[in-house]
């Protein structure tokens, strides 16, 4: 039996925990599943798994030979599309996961724009808020603003995480009362409720020293910035927007920054935005074809 063909039987059989259900998802019968990995355990000369009437599970051998069989078949798959992609265009399938806010502030061009430019690549695009796993999730990208502390993934600045103060026309020509160090705790404010926001002060520059100034009471709490978002532009108040998000709405002036010189600060999820990918992604040409329209995108918008 060809040794690949083995190897992603082998796989199966562990990821299902079970042959029959291995041989449904491969198309294959049963005694085809035990077969390959008889096989598999004939050459090696141990046993990869532990099988009663009732139940079946990897032995010690088993569970350090499945990890090797999983590079092996990774590799095999990323060998397989650069040898491909070198006279072909672009193809297959790009899993990508990010962020919801992402979406209409730049994921949405560059991912239309992708289709566009790359008939042959299908996308699929998982936007949550859940920092998904790359390797469990099977996903060839992330993009998140959060902390990057995985040492297996590469982890690619991609813009500055900046947060600026911002208020809609409608609200500001409805409050007459300036916005001011004095005055801002009287003014209505929405902010995002999250465990890495501190919920109690901010941190402000003046006058070149760092002080701490009361966080007010909001007007309007919520878990959800694209909530948020649509309740500042409708003029409901304050919010603290980050600048990739906040740089369409200024330029069509559906938003003012107020208070440049005190509110400009770094964001509380971390001072940059990053692209991350497994190391044996590196050299693939969907994710770098990706990686590259997400840089023009966002120069573009004059966020790099």
């Amino acid at each position: 039996m060809d040794k690949m063909t083995a190897l992603t039987i082998f796989v199966a059989a562990a990821d299902h925990g079970s042959f029959s259900r291995a041989a449904e998802q491969l198309g294959k019968t049963p005694s085809a599943v035990t077969k390959a990995v008889a096989h598999l355990e004939s050459e090696l000369g141990v046993r990869l798994f532990e099988r009663t009437t009732r139940r079946m599970a990897l032995t010690e051998a088993g569970a350090r030979y499945l990890e090797g069989a999983r590079q092996a078949l990774m590799h095999l798959q990323r060998v397989t599309e650069e040898v491909q992609q070198l006279q072909h265009e672009l193809r297959g399938t790009l899993r990508i996961t990010a962020p919801p806010s992402f979406g209409p502030a730049f994921l949405n061009q560059v991912c239309c724009r992708f289709l566009r430019e790359h008939p042959q690549v299908r996308l699929d695009v998982n936007l949550n808020d859940a920092n998904e796993d790359l390797i469990d999730g099977g996903y060839d990208l992330s993009l998140r603003d959060g902390p990057t502390d995985q040492p297996e993934l590469i982890a690619q600045p991609l813009i500055e995480n900046r947060v600026v103060l911002c208020a809609s026309p409608a609200y500001l020509a409805r409050n007459d009362e300036a916005i001011t160090l004095d005055s801002y705790a009287r003014h209505d404010w929405l902010l995002l409720r999250h465990p890495l926001i501190n919920r109690g002060h901010w941190w402000i520059e003046q006058d070149g020293q760092t002080i701490r100034v009361r966080q007010p009471t909001p007007r309007l709490l919520s878990d959800n910035f694209d909530f948020l978002l649509a309740c500042l532009l409708d003029g409901q108040g304050l919010q603290f927007v980050p600048t990739w998000a906040a740089a369409p709405y200024l330029s069509r002036g559906e938003l003012v920054e107020v208070m440049p010189e005190y509110w400009r600060s770094v964001s509380g999820f971390g001072p940059w935005v990053h692209v991350l990918y497994l190391p044996h992604r590196r050299n693939t040409r969907k994710v770098q074809a990706f990686i590259a329209l997400l840089h023009e995108q966002l120069r573009g918008q004059g966020l790099e």
